[in-house]
């Protein structure tokens, strides 16, 4: 009695599991980086920098500079801001009406409620 019998190879077994399933992983990892660039919302970024005669703000988005501030807006004089803190205290204000949309604009009086020395 013969029987025929056929062995299948191991290792192209192996492959052809290895090389459907890497493929599946990285259609999976590519849905994954779409979704994430999809969501991921560009931030603004606020930071202060030193000037001759105070200080001023920056805020950028996608480090691009989308604001640089180094004088006290709306009043006549030509003059930067005293301390650091007021020039963020300002950024801030302008930062937050950025990302609700709104224009940037300030006010005297904004600077006034921010206790900005004029």
């Amino acid at each position: 009695m013969i029987t025929k019998i056929t062995t299948k190879f191991f290792w192209t077994t192996v492959q052809k599991n290895f090389s459907f399933s890497t493929t599946k992983q990285l259609i999976s990892l590519g849905f994954l980086l779409l979704i994430f660039a999809c969501n991921n919302k560009p931030e603004f970024v606020l930071s202060s920098f030193k000037t001759s005669t105070g200080w001023g703000y920056v805020i950028k988005k996608n480090d691009k500079i989308i604001i640089k501030q180094s004088i006290i807006p709306v009043i006549q004089n030509i003059k930067s801001f005293e301390s650091e803190t007021e020039a963020l205290k300002v950024g801030n204000l302008v930062l937050d009406k950025l990302e609700h949309k709104t224009s940037p604009t300030i006010t005297k009086n904004n600077l006034i409620l921010l206790s900005i020395k004029i």
